[in-house]
């Protein structure tokens, strides 16, 4: 997820058995074990680097990132260091960009391939590192990636693969690569995007194809070959959110892949450099991590809500730009919070490059000029949160608030953001502007405000406003619980028509649907499905009210009937109801009549708050900009799993522009059992007798473990004991009576720490 330029296993009696065998042999037991069906692939982390015990983080699985050898090691051997530690074993590259120098360089097939790079309207290819361009990606450099580093990845025994942000710059465009890419594809020549919306549009439109091409074609060719190996190959997508691409000016083919035959699920890279992209809301533009990663979330998730496709959702206890750790741990909170209130996902990535978490340094503080590695306050309190993720449950419970009320997007959002134009066509935006300084007023969409300005005005009131994909109305499961639609063709815009008529029977049905917009931006009269074949729509929406039954070409702002349903109509662009002081008043009013209409006794709650439970697990923000400025207070015993002393509360105060994450100790169901309720460390080897409970504590060396235990009583004799069996006499430990549970602290090793209580 890093960006330059703006931006079941293999245990080691296993080997000396199999020794003997062929290489062919010794990968399909690799596979045998290995295998899905048989194995926990619950939470997983990325790295490029071989164990390390400073690293080692007890996910399920090990990713382990690019084909390439390191220094004195090979692939193959590099993925057998996590084997051999317990690990599941995946692979990810970058299908954008990576460790791919020979193939420009002419090392694979004898031919340079700079002319592939991306470049911009200045003539400057796009790079990612040294010699590695963001690539056009050709049928030969396709050829390329399945020759030379999918198939070593099968061949190694590894059946599940990752190609990483499909990736294709909006201000790129301009090299030979494309050129001859937009030919074949529009059967006419090349045009300069930045003359005109619909150039603008149609070279966005290509990029998009072109990596959902290049994906179909790679997994495919991996899942085949797999087969041809006895192996189930699973192919996934880790990408940006289709909101932060659209607002980073980034394109990807995104939610259509969700329908490909070839893919099986995503990870969602959610995290502080994504959401603290600055936005506007009620006239001010600043960072609002939390809101930005509930949207973010909640827009990859809704891609595989009807498709039933898996996804992973990523947080980073940093971020790719050097910050602090007070920063990175404010914003950590934030985000993980946000991924914890969608509960019917329960996988993670619990963290890419651990190496830059543990062993980097960064500064102590904002004034700070000292650089540190992460401090033990810090990495015990993130090993905390990433183990209750391999705990997480799955769960019915929804989100406090009006349920029902959802947000249209698609990957045409993507089309129309760079080169930017005015309502005339005119480019104002032809150079990436790189920074906040330039005349927003100007832009037809400011910090991508069409989209916040629907969004925004609900979460901020504490509604937990979900997405709905325009790529996948077509099945039931979009349709399912929902009340309210709002939707915008200001800024994107239909793929097909066939799209509208799923909309229009779900309103006749009895559905809301909020209209936004005053169809009049320059991209309404691209060529389109909308304005060809017979059709002269002057506006997509006109289609869409057509088929409604209503007055297309007259439709002022007002209240329509259609059949059981009913349509709203704003004729105010959307990033008005944001980037004005109290400019959403009128929208708000709208949506709160529409959720009424059609919810029966249930009426629109304005708060300033999400709240949620999933089994023992509370999870908690309060927003500030909201109707109010009150805390929310919470009474119970309840371990905080946001502080590392993993304190004991009978009450806990969050406030505004805060979250909270906590153990609600009486949900525990069977008190009476010893466990360890939550801690620093991954938990194995559990033993339990009369009056006695045991365990194996593993979590990277160079932090401090602490943990909760559940006791039936006092415990009488708390031992702690190292690898070798020595107790260790600096171990600590102190009862809880309220609670009934023992905290236990030690050093963390991850060969392992043994800890013997009685009673």
């Amino acid at each position: 997820m890093t960006k330059v330029n703006n931006h079941l296993n293999f245990s080691r009696i296993v080997l000396v058995l199999f020794c003997g065998l062929s290489a062919v042999t010794l990968l399909v037991v690799c596979h045998i074990q290995n295998s899905p069906t048989t194995r926990k692939e619950k939470t997983a982390f990325q790295t490029s680097s071989p164990w390390k015990p400073v690293t080692d983080v007890r996910a399920d699985i090990a990713i382990a990132y690019g084909a390439n050898n390191r220094p004195g090691m090979t692939f193959e051997e590099r993925v057998q260091s996590w084997r051999e530690r317990g690990y599941i074993t995946h692979f990810m590259t970058g299908i954008a960009w990576g460790g791919y120098q020979d193939y420009f360089t002419g090392g694979w097939d004898g031919e340079t391939h700079w002319d592939e790079g991306q470049v911009t309207i200045k003539g400057d290819t796009i790079w990612h590192g040294r010699n590695v361009p963001y690539i056009v990606p050709s049928g030969n450099f396709l050829k390329y990636m399945k020759e030379v580093h999918v198939k070593r990845v099968i061949d190694a025994g590894i059946d599940a693969i990752y190609m990483e942000e499909p990736e294709f710059w909006m201000r790129a465009g301009y090299s030979e690569a494309f050129k001859r890419e937009w030919e074949e594809y529009y059967g006419f020549p090349w045009r300069p995007q930045h003359e005109s919306p619909e150039n603008t549009y149609l070279s966005n439109k290509l990029k998009y194809h072109l990596y959902y091409r290049a994906l179909e074609d790679v997994f495919t060719f991996a899942k085949e070959y797999g087969k041809s190996k006895g192996m189930d190959v699973r192919c996934y997508v880790p990408t940006h959110s289709l909101v932060n691409y659209s607002s980073w000016q980034i394109v990807s083919p995104h939610a259509s892949l969700a329908s490909l035959p070839c893919m099986d699920g995503y990870i969602a890279q959610v995290w502080t450099g994504t959401a603290r992209e600055p936005n506007y809301y009620n006239g001010v533009c600043k960072e609002r991590v939390f809101e930005n990663a509930f949207l973010e979330y909640g827009s990859m998730e809704s891609m595989t809500r009807p498709t039933g496709r898996k996804m992973f959702f990523l947080t980073d206890p940093i971020e790719d730009w050097a910050r602090n750790w007070d920063d990175f741990k404010k914003n950590y909170q934030a985000t993980f919070t946000a991924q914890l209130l969608y509960p019917m996902i329960n996988n993670y990535e619990v963290m890419p490059w651990p190496d830059r978490i543990y062993e980097r340094l960064y500064k102590v503080c904002d004034t700070c000029s000292v650089m540190e590695k992460i401090p033990r306050f810090y990495s015990a309190q993130m090993q905390v949160m990433i183990n209750t993720l391999n705990d997480m449950p799955l769960s019915n419970n929804k989100v406090t608030g009006s349920q029902g009320i959802g947000v249209m997007m698609s990957n045409s959002l993507m089309f129309q953001r760079y080169p930017t134009h005015n309502q005339n066509g005119e480019v104002v935006e032809i150079f990436n502007r790189g920074s906040m300084q330039f005349m927003e007023e100007n832009l037809a969409d400011p910090q991508f405000s069409n989209f916040y300005g629907q969004t925004l005005p609900l979460l901020k009131r504490g509604i937990p406003v979900s997405t709905v994909h325009l790529e996948n109305v077509g099945y039931p499961g979009t349709w399912k619980d929902l009340k309210v639609l709002v939707m915008s063709y200001s800024n994107m815009k239909p793929m097909n028509s066939e799209s509208h008529q799923y909309i229009a029977q779900w309103v006749k049905d009895g559905g809301a649907l909020v209209y936004c917009g005053t169809d009049t931006d320059a991209y309404q009269t691209v060529m389109e499905w909308w304005n060809t074949g017979g059709n002269a729509y002057k506006a997509p929406s006109q289609h869409l009210f057509q088929l409604m039954g209503l007055a297309s070409d007259t439709l002022d702002t007002g209240e329509y009937a259609c059949g059981k349903g009913k349509v709203y109509v704003v004729r105010e662009e959307p990033r008005n109801f944001v980037m004005n002081p109290d400019g959403d008043k009128i929208y708000l009013s709208v949506v709160q009549k529409a959720f009424n209409t059609v919810s029966g006794k249930d009426r629109l709650e304005m708060k300033n708050s999400l709240y949620l439970e999933r089994g023992p697990y509370v999870i908690a923000s309060v927003m500030d900009e909201s109707v109010s400025d009150e805390s929310m207070k919470l009474k119970g015993i309840f371990i905080d799993l946001f502080d590392p002393a993993l304190p004991v509360l009978k009450e806990k105060t969050i406030h505004p522009d805060e979250q909270a994450f906590l153990y609600n100790v009486q949900q525990v169901k069977n008190k009476k059992k010893p466990a360890v309720l939550c801690g620093a460390s991954r938990v194995y080897e559990e033993t339990f007798k009369s009056g006695f409970y045991s365990f194996v504590a593993k979590s990277p060396i160079e932090t401090n473990n602490v943990s909760r235990v559940m006791l039936p009583v006092k415990p009488k004799e708390v031992t702690v004991k190292n690898v070798a069996g020595e107790i260790i006499a600096a171990a600590e430990h102190t009862w809880d009576e309220t609670s009934n549970t023992c905290l236990v602290k030690f050093e963390n090793d991850p060969d392992g720490i043994t800890v013997e209580i009685k009673w």
